[in-house]
């Protein structure tokens, strides 16, 4: 009995200082986070980047308002047209079918007029305006519209409008 105490004891030992080398199939928690760098065009006053919303939040706060409403805002915008006679004034996307018509504060910048679907955070004044049948026209005309085109444009239209006075473009990579 003692001997086989002792050949237990032997084999206990052995076991338990085996090297066993195991792989472990779990995954790390780690974040990995990339940081990516974003190349702005400054036009008009200079501004930053930082605290720009979000279009689709501009357009809750724009259902809201009536004619003649304004609130000082920074909006990040996908540019969906721009004047082709001199940059003076773009269309952007708000979402859900809405667009926002931006002009430039005193005419004192004019964007370039090949940034259609680049992305824009625009700095100024957020308003809703009624606009009469003739600027409707003149748009129209500056955006290139046919004679006939221009001719349905026969009713004011409630819009929503931005008066910019600083632009950044997102430079695209």
């Amino acid at each position: 009995m003692k001997n086989f105490l002792i050949l237990f004891a032997l084999l206990l030992t052995i076991v338990a200082c085996k090297n066993e080398t195991k792989q472990d199939d779990t995954v790390n928690d780690e974040v990995v986070t990339e940081t990516v760098e974003v190349n702005y065009k400054s036009f008009g006053k200079e501004i930053v980047a930082d605290d720009a919303i979000a279009s689709k939040s501009m357009l809750s706060h724009y259902v809201d308002m009536k004619a003649g409403d304004s609130i000082p805002t920074k909006v990040t915008l996908k540019v969906k047209e721009v004047c082709q006679a001199k940059g003076c004034w773009m269309t952007a996307d708000l979402g859900e079918g809405n667009e926002v018509m931006v002009k430039f504060k005193d005419y004192g910048f004019f964007m370039p007029k090949n940034i259609a679907e680049h992305e824009v955070i625009v700095n100024g004044l957020a308003f809703v305006e009624e606009v009469s049948v003739d600027e409707q026209r003149h748009y129209a005309e500056d955006k290139g519209a046919t004679k006939e085109e221009i001719e349905v444009i026969t009713e004011p239209k409630r819009t929503f409008s931005f008066l910019a006075d600083g632009v950044l473009l997102v430079e695209k990579q």
